[in-house]
């Protein structure tokens, strides 16, 4: 078995990311990668998906890391590439849903990726946080804008939205059809450059450039991070497109 690297005293692998962006000090977050964990092969090191085809006690004890550093354990969702926003609050079981919200203490919002971005949110005040699982479906979807309607919903205006984009595969490396330029361009023309052309009937997307736009299309202008690219970094990320096989990474955000 594979030693996991030593953790930092915070429990905090070095290797994982901290959102650099202006969140109050009392909001956390946080994005693993592949460092500090106990998973082998293909799924080396940090795996923390259950339906991966991974050892489940070596995907437990990666778990049991994590929620060393967490103030709870999170609710984790049943992520379906759709656009439904759950209350985190209030979540019972496990529930198809690819974002949520958060007002409470120590409520941990958490979405699970392998190239779908991931998209963290608190307000200025930091009086509420949220996460959103953006794959292109997602995306097209109304994931983001419908993150943003709940934040709404809860008082938060979009100009006081703060929003970071984690890890994703990066725009030299998505590679999609025409049916997924359509799906964006019919119904917004100025997505058009987010797409290259690349092959007869295939273009490269760039999922940044698309959450950005769904962002300000919601009247959010205050976006940071964005430009990781899980396939073109296979010592860091795990990334589906390249691997098929292989773990899956998390993002989390919580107010102390």
């Amino acid at each position: 078995m594979i030693l996991p690297r030593r953790l930092t005293h915070e429990g905090v692998h070095p290797e994982w990311i901290i959102p650099d962006w202006p969140a109050p000090p009392h909001v956390k977050a946080l994005i693993t990668t592949r460092a500090g964990g106990v998973s082998t092969g293909a799924y080396e090191s940090f795996n923390i998906g259950l339906s991966t085809g991974d050892d489940a006690q070596a995907i437990q004890a990666n778990r049991a890391r994590l929620r060393a550093v967490l103030p709870r354990e999170p609710h984790w969702l049943k992520q379906v590439h759709g656009a439904r926003v759950v209350d985190d609050d209030t979540l019972v079981g496990r529930p198809e849903a690819d974002a949520c919200v958060a007002r409470e203490r120590a409520s941990v919002c958490a979405v699970l990726v392998a190239d779908c971005l991931p998209v963290l949110f608190t307000d200025r005040a930091g009086s509420i946080v949220a996460a959103a699982h953006a794959g292109w479906r997602g995306l097209a979807g109304g994931v983001i804008e419908n993150t943003v309607q709940s934040l709404a919903a809860n008082g938060t205006r979009a100009e006081d939205v703060l929003a970071y984009l984690g890890p994703a595969i990066g725009p030299a490396a998505f590679e999609v059809g025409d049916d997924v330029y359509a799906a964006y361009t019919q119904s917004d023309p100025q997505t058009r450059a987010a797409f290259v052309p690349h092959a007869r009937g295939k273009w490269l997307a760039d999922l940044f450039s698309l959450a950005r736009r769904a962002l300000a299309r919601s009247g959010v202008t205050a976006v940071y991070g964005g430009g990781l690219c899980t396939y073109s970094d296979p010592d860091r990320f795990y990334s589906y497109r390249r691997d098929k096989i292989t773990g899956r990474m998390g993002a989390f955000i919580w107010r102390e």
